[in-house]
């Protein structure tokens, strides 16, 4: 039962949001690069046959020149005011080849800023590493942000109601203003049982906003 239960998690979805460097000869990482300032943002991806594909883009400035330059670029339409439809060469650069090989496809819509793509993916676990593993192996630079369960809920009923209650009565302030024993009494519960929920509480939460910590305290 618990092999089960283990296979169960590894399979169930999981959320990355992971920032990766485009390469060069890929119109979307170039036409970036060649703007730095400007936010690309994906809003519609449609990959066709024989590695073409078609998109709908927006652009915080005018980028029609260099879409129009670029030879991974078939045509484009301007739809409105820096908004294009683009249809792309095969070759010019769609889904990068471990997200293929994997059969992942990033949730649209997404942005792209001097040639770093920020992807939102749901997958398994299992395909979560084997995209990291490859991205490695293809020495493509990437840039963890987060993972999460795509389920809604982070802590369980219980551990909500155990961190709730140690958040309130000031377990958590930087000068603590209840001791553990103290705090077992008011959940009639063991220090020890209490010391166990909490540890899990705060592993699952410092994970959790791991790469969110590290991103804003360089």
């Amino acid at each position: 039962m618990p092999a089960n239960n283990t296979s169960n998690n590894n399979k169930s979805n999981h959320q990355m949001r992971i920032e990766v460097r485009l390469p060069n000869g890929h119109w979307a990482g170039d036409v970036s690069r060649s703007h730095p300032a400007s936010l690309l943002r994906i809003d519609e991806h449609m990959a066709l046959a024989k590695g073409q594909g078609t998109g709908i883009i927006s652009s915080t400035e005018d980028i029609s020149m260099s879409i129009i330059a670029h030879p991974g670029v078939a045509d484009f339409d301007v739809v409105e005011s820096n908004r294009y439809h683009v249809t792309i060469n095969a070759g010019g650069g769609g889904f990068l080849k471990p997200l293929l090989e994997l059969q992942v496809i990033p949730k649209t819509p997404f942005t792209i800023r001097d040639g770093w793509v920020d992807w939102i993916i749901e997958c398994d676990r299992d395909k979560m590493r084997g995209l990291i593993e490859r991205f490695k192996e293809e020495k493509i630079p990437y840039r963890l942000i987060s993972t999460r369960s795509s389920s809604n809920r982070l802590l369980t009923e219980r551990q909500r109601q155990v961190y709730d209650i140690a958040l309130r009565e000031g377990f958590y302030d930087s000068q603590r203003k209840i001791t553990l024993t103290t705090l077992a009494e008011l959940l009639g519960v063991s220090k020890s049982t209490l010391s166990a929920q909490l540890q899990r509480v705060e592993s699952t939460v410092m994970h959790f906003f791991s790469e969110e910590i590290r991103r804003r305290s360089p």
